[in-house]
Order: C-alpha cells, then sequence, then structure tokens
C-alpha cells in the first residue's frame, strides 16, 4: 500500500493539542529534549499557554516541528511502516526534512526559530498579517490582491497558500490584508477571515530573510532524503544540498501549493494521506482536493495505532 505522511505547520496550534498523546512516554520525552536544546519549556506552554504566547511565531515553529517529530517517533516505536513519501505544509516542511533524514532534531529546532525570528524581525508583530479565503476561485484571488496593492500606497497584498479548491491564503501588510477580506466577501466569498499568525509568510514581505536563511542553511550538514520528499514550493522532490536550500529560501517568500502537492500524490498512485501532527487542519484540505484518497488525522493515541494497523 502506497501511503505518504504529511505534517501540519503554523495555524495548526492550540492550546492543550498534545493531550490526546499522553499515554505516549516519547511524546514527553520528545518535547523535554526539545526545551533543553532551547532552553524554554515547550511542554508547559503547549498545555497551559497563554494562547497569544502560542501564536507567536518565534515559539509556534519550534512547538509545531517538535508535536511532528513527537508523533513520527511514536510512530516508529508502534511499529508503523515507512510512508513512500512525505511532505510538510509550509513550516512542517521542516519536520519532513528531520523524518527524511536530510537534518537532525537539534539543528531542525535551531534553524525554525532562527526562521521565526527573522521572520518576525521582517515585518514587525502588528504591521502584517493573513487571512483565509473561502469559496473563491484562485484567478479571483489573484486578480483581489493586485487590485488591492495597485490601489494601495506602499503596501502590499498576495497569495501565499493555496491550501485547496475554494480555499486561498492571502498575506501581506495589515490593512492591505483587511481590504482584501472586504473584496472578498463583495466577490461572495463564504468565508474571509484573519488568522492567529504573527507574520505574513510566503508573500514578498518576507524578502529581507532571505539572505540570512541562506547563510544559516549553508552552515548545516545536509543529507541525501531517506524518503523522497515533494517540496510545497515547486512541487518537486530535491535531492542536492544546493537544491534543498534553494528551495527553503524560496519558500519564504512565494505560495504552498499545496493542491498541487497532494494532486500529485495522487497522480504517484499514493491511495492514503495521513496527517502526522495535533488537529486535523491538513486533511480536512485534503478531502476536498482528491476525494478518492483516503485521509487520516492521527488526532489521538487511539487513532495513531489504528491507522498503523490499517497500513502495515
Amino acid at each position: 500500500m502506497k501511503f505518504a505522511l504529511v505534517f501540519p505547520g503554523q495555524g495548526s496550534q492550540t492550546v492543550g493539542m498534545m493531550k490526546g498523546y499522553a499515554d505516549l512516554p516519547i511524546v514527553q520525552e520528545t518535547f523535554s529534549e526539545a526545551s533543553d536544546i532551547l532552553g524554554q519549556d515547550l511542554w508547559k506552554m503547549v498545555n497551559i499557554g497563554p494562547t497569544d504566547s502560542l501564536n507567536l511565531t518565534t515559539n509556534t515553529q519550534p512547538l509545531m516541528l517538535t508535536s511532528g517529530i513527537a508523533l513520527y517517533r511514536a510512530w516508529e516505536i508502534l511499529g508503523g511502516p515507512k510512508p513512500t513519501f512525505i511532505a510538510g505544509h509550509s513550516l512542517g516542511e521542516y519536520t519532513a526534512l528531520v523524518v527524511s533524514g536530510v537534518m537532525n532534531f537539534h539543528d531542525a529546532l535551531s534553524i525554525v526559530r532562527f526562521r521565526g525570528e527573522i521572520m518576525q524581525q521582517a515585518v514587525p508583530e502588528g504591521t502584517g498579517n493573513m487571512a483565509a479565503i473561502l469559496g473563491l476561485d484562485d484567478n479571483m484571488i489573484r486578480k483581489i490582491c493586485t487590485d488591492v496593492t495597485n490601489n494601495s500606497v506602499g503596501e502590499l497584498l498576495e497569495p501565499a497558500n493555496f491550501n485547496s479548491p475554494g480555499q486561498v491564503v492571502i498575506a501581506g501588510h495589515k490593512n492591505a490584508v483587511l481590504r482584501g477580506i472586504e473584496l472578498a466577501k463583495e466577490k461572495g466569498a463564504k468565508l474571509a477571515v484573519l488568522l492567529p499568525i504573527s507574520v505574513p509568510s510566503h508573500c514578498s514581505l518576507m524578502a529581507p530573510t532571505a539572505k540570512k536563511m541562506r547563510q544559516r542553511l549553508s552552515m548545516l550538514p545536509l543529507l541525501k532524503p531517506r524518503i523522497p520528499i515533494l517540496h510545497n514550493a515547486d512541487v518537486k522532490q530535491h535531492e542536492k544540498n544546493t537544491a534543498i536550500i534553494n528551495i527553503l529560501v524560496k519558500q519564504l517568500c512565494i505560495p504552498v501549493r499545496w493542491t498541487e502537492t497532494i494532486s500529485a500524490f495522487a497522480a504517484a498512485g499514493i491511495t492514503h494521506v495521513v496527517e502526522c501532527g495535533p488537529g486535523k487542519v491538513l486533511t480536512g484540505l485534503n478531502k476536498r482536493i482528491d476525494k478518492d484518497l483516503q485521509n487520516i488525522a492521527l488526532i489521538n493515541s487511539t487513532i495513531l495505532r489504528q491507522t498503523i494497523n490499517v497500513l502495515m
């Protein structure tokens, strides 16, 4: 059976999101390891909050990485089979890189904390924003973004995530995002809502981070992937260090092509897509992308065990 594991990124975080895995010792052990590396009690933050701290990009990124790695380690300990492909949504791509052996957990924690810091520095908190738009096609979203940018002075709005048919995330300056929400509603959007993310990812506002990110990534010992990774910025596999670094740098400033990523899995013969992380955000998207795929979210340890039995 050919299946893919996918790892969520920012937007999936909630206080208490790891409670469903309390009976798996490796989960808390992984959080303890990450806390020691970063000098910060991630387990306390993820279980108690507050939500404002959880949603701060510099915290969200290592928390989501740690969550995904903790669940994958549990998957391996319980005898879970090796996936045919893996992918991560935005930040989740770093989880995929660790799972595939491209970088180790310690280095990945360091790089995502750095990534969060430089992203926050590029656009100070309160300056930028992101919003999810439901019910409009991709071309309409592109037109709204172009119209807002062209009619704004020194502000921009761009598509950031093509998540599924009829669901696109936009990013840019806060006022431009708010205007984009207004226009989307005027055009008949079913929903247009701000996201709990403190920086506008995957748009041109992240350009100042590119050089810093490239320098930092170039310092890491990157290995060839042991499991094929489909990168969501270009929907391709990359094996060489330079190519992996290039796509991770580009990922900061260009849209996530998640719809195409899941469609590519289906075209490659994947039958099951398993969301390896807290929540079920990606599973909801994947169901709208291809109804023939079997989608499973590992929302607790019971589902995790059941899924392993199904895929063995």
